[in-house]
């Protein structure tokens, strides 16, 4: 409970309805203790950080000028709604954030009527605002529709197309640019270079002037556009990107301003049509140590706010993510024709380094994912060997890229894919759950699982001597510790092993679940094949396990449906073998945030959950053992 003293006026607001009955001179003072909640909160639980520290004045106003939840806000990708959540009936839970049962990261529809839109991924707040702005509209009904969306994600092509199609609209739909010049990587592209003049020298000051000046006078909007207009054109033309797609064009002003932001949002409130509102927040705002390092605090662990983040004594294993940034710098350096790309996930994919080393063949093309896997295609068309260093549930996003542009050319990228697999605090919307379902029906293109760190680095060296495309899927965090080469050996094309020899079942596993398997086949007798390849399976070792096992089991950490044990499913059937199989794999629900090891042993992938499964299944042939 928010009893002591610090959260005085934060302490009597359970909704925005207690917000919109503050004085706007309260207003201030409830910003500074939001902030303040919310650095103690996520020091306590970790989460998301600087971004949400830059959106407090912005979120406090929003609630306090629209009437939410009947106006909708749509945040795009949703990682800086902790503001939004505190205000909005769900502060005494923030202690349960990203936890199981507990608050999700990220906007949820069925977690709060103020989430209008659940969004996780970027660039999609234009199309879902634009969406319910006409069905208002169609409806009769009168409402605001406001799209809350960063600079790096406008980036997207998305974004573009949503103003482009709300440009030729009559409908109210608010857009509103959180400029903080930086998203998880720094933003890059000439949008980016243009987006830094129009927030440089003289313009800059004199916008920012003009906001905390005139516009709190809260003349008609129109009549103050015009004069600024005049005076700023002189300078440079900001408006002119955004005025072109058909939207009134209003800023930049100061983000961490709240009186600025309710006149502004007031004003903007009584116009009719695509408005555009451009306002300057900083990350980190208000924590000196997550201003000066921003990347830092994106997504912390626990800390302590006095102190900030400290570096462990502990040594701990590599993760799946080092590995590839040491085999990406490996390869390069022994390869001069190796090219790395990465759509605006350089720290998250491992990819620093690699971009120290070799700054001329890194490159961040920005939130397009659709882009990098095409841009991919373009440099394997001249002789180059690209890796794209992307995340499972991203490349979702370039299907058609990956299928048009790539498989069907047959050209040679190594699709880097991590986060496979469930990812724990960040939710259904992150995990890698899909991908074997998804790319193993492609033609051309291999898929491989790595069991372990060092099996890791050495399908990355085999996937990138192919000729062809070939995804090579891997976890977030460590592994079971096996440490890594330091070599660039491969393993052989599409071949498995057999890890343990036993009698009657035969555990077919694909993936870091080797480990668990290995402990499960202990008390089962069971033999444990590492199949490694998802596409090509290792037919020749199927059937050879198959002809001398009474049964089997496929084991990944992917969906079921269409996936490894489908695969399995499939090539048994095709050499007319009938055997008892068993698929164990992530079942058709999507399955929410929580430690990874707990959402495993939930869905029985630990090596209990594997035993009792099988146990269960097989028990007469067990019983015969």
């Amino acid at each position: 409970m928010l009893t002591h003293s610090p959260y005085t006026l934060l302490s009597t607001i359970h909704s925005p309805f207690e917000l919109r009955q503050l004085p706007r001179e309260q207003l201030s003072h409830l910003a500074t203790e939001l902030r303040a909640y919310l650095l103690e909160s996520v020091s306590k639980t970790g989460g998301h950080l600087s971004s949400n520290l830059g959106m407090v004045e912005l979120t406090v106003a929003l609630h306090y000028v629209f009437n939410t939840p009947h106006d909708r806000v749509v945040w795009d990708v949703g990682h800086q709604t902790y503001p939004h959540k505190i205000l909005t009936g769900r502060r005494e839970r923030m202690a349960s954030l990203r936890q199981l049962g507990g608050l999700s990261g990220f906007p949820q529809r069925a977690e709060s009527e103020f989430d209008a839109f659940g969004t996780a991924h970027s660039s999609t707040s234009i199309s879902a605002a634009l969406g319910m702005a006409l069905a208002s509209q169609l409806k009769g009904e009168e409402r605001h529709a406001i799209a809350v969306i960063g600079d790096g994600a406008m980036t997207a092509g998305m974004a573009f197309e949503a103003m482009n199609n709300a440009g030729v609209s009559d409908c109210n739909l608010l857009v509103i640019l959180n400029d903080n010049d930086m998203s998880i990587s720094p933003p890059v592209g000439a949008l980016n270079r243009y987006l830094a003049k129009l927030m440089s020298g003289q313009f800059y000051a004199a916008a920012k002037n003009a906001g905390k000046t005139v516009l709190k006078g809260a003349p008609p909007l129109w009549e103050l556009a015009k004069r600024f207009e005049e005076s700023a054109k002189g300078m440079v033309k900001p408006i002119t990107l955004f005025e072109k797609f058909g939207f009134n064009y209003v800023g930049p002003i100061d983000g961490h301003d709240v009186d600025t932001l309710v006149a502004v949002l007031d004003n903007i409130k009584q116009l009719k049509g695509p408005q555009f509102l451009h306002v300057v927040t900083k990350k980190g705002q208000g924590y000196k140590l997550a201003e000066a390092d921003p990347v830092a605090y994106h997504g912390p662990g626990k800390f302590d706010p006095a102190v900030g983040l400290q570096t462990s004594s502990t040594p701990t294993k590599p993760t799946f993510t080092q590995v590839f940034g040491d085999w990406l710098c490996d390869m390069a350096a022994a390869d001069d024709r190796l090219v790395a790309i990465t759509p605006a996930m350089r720290e998250g994919s491992g990819m620093v380094e690699f971009e120290k080393r070799f700054p001329k063949r890194f490159f961040d093309v920005g939130i397009a994912e659709q882009h990098a896997v095409t841009f991919a295609a373009g440099l394997a068309c001249e002789g180059l060997k690209p890796v794209v260093a992307i995340y499972s549930t991203f490349l979702q996003r370039a299907y058609d890229q990956l299928i048009h542009d790539v498989a069907i050319q047959n050209l040679p990228v190594v699709f880097a894919l991590d986060r496979a697999g469930l990812v724990g605090a960040d939710g259904a919307t992150h995990a890698g759950a899909y991908d074997m379902a998804y790319l193993r029906c492609i033609p051309n293109l291999s898929v491989a699982c790595p069991a372990d760190e060092n099996e890791c680095r050495q399908l990355l060296s085999t996937a990138y001597a192919q000729p062809t495309p070939v995804a090579v899927r891997y976890p977030r965090g460590a592994g079971a510790g096996v440490q890594a080469t330091c070599t660039l050996d491969a393993l052989p094309f599409g071949k498995g092993e057999i890890r343990r020899t036993g009698a009657r079942v035969a555990m077919l596993v694909f993936g870091t679940l080797l480990t668990p398997a290995l402990k499960a086949a202990e008390s089962l007798n069971a033999t444990v094949v590492n199949m490694r390849w998802v596409k090509p399976l290792d037919v020749a070792l199927l059937l050879q396990v198959a002809a001398s096992h009474e049964a089997l089991v496929t084991l990944e950490e992917g969906c079921v449906m269409g996936g490894a044990g489908s695969a399995v499913l499939e090539a048994l059937a095709q050499a007319g073998v009938c055997k008892p199989v068993l698929q164990l794999g992530l079942p058709d629900v999507f399955i929410e945030h929580g430690d990874p090891a707990r959402l495993l042993a939930m869905q029985g992938l630990d090596a209990a959950g594997i035993e009792a499964a099988v146990r269960a299944r097989f028990e007469i042939i067990l019983a015969n053992a």
